[in-house]
């Protein structure tokens, strides 16, 4: 799903690095205010497996990647400007470092995984768990089809980000300056390889990774409502 460098005109990757500068200094404020110090390391290591799992890509035509984030297990566990500061970092040092994913895109890549992801797969955890406990099966099937969901909305995000480079900047004779295939093309592609295989593998790992976390360190679900939990409406106050 990593957006690399020539596939966005800078004309479309500038609007998304202006944009996240102020969601990442929300987040911040987001993390110092609900997250416990005691539980800053979980974030870290959050960042770490999202890292590590975004390293194993399936390519997809077009020149982007399917694969899983991890994303949703982290706003499960912390709230989704946890998860949404998380990612960022991960993404950040796969492109400065590894060059997985364009310097130049890093905003729109951000917007797409760490933002758009989270923000959508905790909404959906909330929805679906209701009032069911955090450990029973109703959450984990929450926790699976919110991953599920999260993931392939920021994969659609990140198709119609694509296709919108072959309308919008082409040259004098029609020749395409970046993404190579419209919209349609771009979502047919980017879209039945998530929905088919990476947005099940997100799905699998948010709920076994819940049920582990539930397993192993069942105080760290009891402290949820003070450990970055928000309520559905805040939530969707930023979707």
């Amino acid at each position: 799903m990593h957006i690399p460098d020539g596939y966005l005109s800078p004309l479309a990757a500038a609007p998304f690095i202006a944009l996240m500068v102020p969601v990442w200094g929300v987040a911040v404020k987001k993390v110092k205010e609900k997250v416990k110090k005691k539980h800053i390391p979980v974030l870290a290591i959050g960042a770490a497996f999202s890292f590590t799992i975004m390293m194993f890509n399936l390519p997809i035509p077009g020149g982007s990647s399917a694969h899983a984030v991890g994303a949703v297990l982290l706003a499960i566990l912390l709230g989704p400007w946890a998860a949404c500061l998380g990612v960022s970092v991960a993404l950040i040092i796969q492109a400065l470092i590894f060059g997985d994913g364009g310097i130049l895109a890093i905003g729109a890549n951000c917007f797409n995984m760490a933002f758009v992801m989270p923000m959508v797969g905790y909404f959906v955890y909330k929805l679906v768990k209701g009032d069911a406990d955090e450990h029973s099966g109703r959450a984990l099937a929450a926790a699976a089809l919110a991953g599920y969901i999260g993931l392939n909305m920021a994969a659609l995000f990140t198709a119609v980000e694509f296709g919108a480079q072959y309308h919008l900047f082409q040259a004098a004779d029609g020749t395409p300056l970046y993404f190579m295939y419209p919209i349609k093309i771009a979502v047919a592609a980017m879209m039945s390889e998530h929905l088919l295989l990476a947005g099940p593998v997100e799905g699998l790992v948010t709920a076994l990774g819940l049920r582990f976390v539930g397993s192993n360190y069942p105080a760290l679900l009891a402290e949820r409502s003070i450990l970055g939990r928000y309520t559905n409406t805040e939530v969707a106050e930023n979707v």
